[in-house]
Formats: structure tokens, sequence, C-alpha cells
């Protein structure tokens, strides 16, 4: 019997209360949208397994660093691309700790930071305060965080917004303004670009669009610092892990805790997942 996954990562979700980091999170691990849920105290856990490396990571064309959104990409959908390249496809779990985004809880979910190779970096496009508030948020981030954390900008609630910013209080009269977008990609990917963050992607938690995407990206950048050997598989502060090793410091007794395969990992059959914001 193969071993369900070869690495195991430690990933945080960060950013302010309701930029939607919990149904980013939910999107991911249970592949649904749930329009309500609790405002999350401290930190919860998911997990997932998702394939890195050669032949799925083609699919993907991830380039050098850089910050061009990739929200436009389509979905990786391989059709058991190990079998059609000849080679065993590697795969890793992604333990991904989704922390409060109030102040009142910082103290204690900064402390999750510790050990952590992966970071996806989250604010509202709706609301341009969220985004005012990434870099404190990177600053502490790298601050406690493991050297060299892969992070990703993502700018979450796509499905409010049109390709641009709309003029302040411009439109038809009669008509609603639909567009409900105040902070435009070319904005995000400056700030990339001027902070060494490795890429943003936008998102819906609610479509669904983009979330496969910022995963699956972070993912295969750790994997490639693991083939760099930027990581001591051993060692137990470390946020990767060899499949067999020691977990301790990687997960407590989750409060939510799902699963998925590799033909889960991907999207479905092409198909995608229904459901529906942020």
């Amino acid at each position: 019997m193969s071993q369900p996954w070869d690495y195991i990562a430690k990933l945080v979700c960060i950013g302010d209360s309701g930029t939607g980091k919990s149904s980013l999170s939910i999107r991911l691990c249970e592949g649904r949208f749930s329009p309500t849920h609790d405002v999350t105290i401290g930190v919860e856990f998911g997990s997932r397994v998702v394939p890195v490396g050669p032949p799925a990571s083609l699919s993907l064309d991830i380039g050098p660093d850089n910050t061009a959104d990739s929200s436009s990409h389509s979905q990786v959908t391989p059709n058991n691309p190990a079998e059609k390249n000849g080679s065993t496809q590697k795969k890793m779990k992604l333990s991904l700790w989704d922390t409060a985004g109030q102040e009142t809880y910082k103290s204690v979910t900064r402390s999750y930071f510790r050990g952590a190779s992966g970071a996806l970096l989250v604010f509202d496009i709706t609301r341009p305060s969220t985004f005012a508030s990434v870099t404190s948020w990177l600053h502490d981030l790298r601050q406690i965080a493991e050297e060299g954390i892969v992070v990703v900008l993502v700018g979450n609630k796509c499905d409010l917004a049109n390709d641009e910013k709309p003029a302040d209080n411009v439109q038809e009269e009669g008509q609603q303004n639909k567009n409900q977008r105040r902070v435009t990609r070319q904005e995000a990917e400056e700030w990339c670009r001027l902070n060494n963050v490795t890429r943003y992607i936008e998102t819906s938690a609610k479509s669904g669009e983009g979330v496969e995407r910022a995963f699956l990206e972070v993912a295969e950048r750790i994997y490639r610092n693991i083939e760099a050997g930027k990581y001591d598989l051993n060692d137990r502060r470390s946020g990767v892990k060899g499949y067999g090793a020691s977990n301790s410091g990687m997960s407590t007794m989750p409060p939510r805790t799902i699963t998925l395969g590799l033909n889960d990992a991907m999207d479905r059959g092409g198909k995608g997942w229904s459901g529906g914001c942020c």
C-alpha cells in the first residue's frame, strides 16, 4: 500500500476579520460555501492532500517568482498525469491553520505563525482598509515564521467586482452599480513587488474561482524549496516534514479536519465545485 502523502507542510491563513479566510479554508477542505458561519476565535484547523511537482505541476505553469495575477488560469485538471508521464506523482498534505483576524486574538494567533512554511495573506477587494492592513500582517509573519516563508497575497470576494475599479459614485440614473471593487489588481501587484511577495491571486470562496490555484501555488513553491534542500525534514521545529517523521508541533486536536485524496485534490473531473462569497 502506497503512503498517503510524501510531505506535510504547515500553512497559515491570515488577514483582517471578515475578509473570508474561513470561507476559503472551508472551500478548499470541504468543497463547499457557507454564507454564514461563526467568527473564528483563535484558530481553526483543516487539512488537504494536493499533488506537487511534475507531472501535475506542469499544468500550473509556475515560472520564477513574480506578482502576475493568476486568477485567469484554468483550474488544474490532469487525468492520471503520473501514468501519462511514467513518473510517481508526489503528494503534499497541507496542514492549514485558519487564524482569527480580530485584534483581540492577535497575541494568540501570532503564536501559530511559528513553524509555518507557507501563508495566504488575505484581504477583501471591496474594503480598502483590509488591504492597508496586509503590510502589518506580513511584518508580523516574517518576524515569527520560518525564514523564507512562501507568501501569496489573496484578494478575496472577486465575485463582487468587475475587471476595473469604478469611478466614485458614477452610475447611470436608476441603475445600481454592482461593481464593489475598491482595490485594483495593479495596486495589489505593485504591493507584492515592493514587499517581495511571491504572487497576487484573486479568489471567490462563493464561486470557487482562484481558490484551488492559490493553495496549489503555495504548495508547489514549498515543494521547490524542499527539492532545493532549504528545509530540514527531520527538524521538529520545521514547518515541512517527510512522511513518517514526527508531527510534533504541526497540529493539535482540531475542531475541523477534512483530508481529501489526490483525485479530490484536483478539480473533480474538471467540473469544479459548485457553491457559492468569500
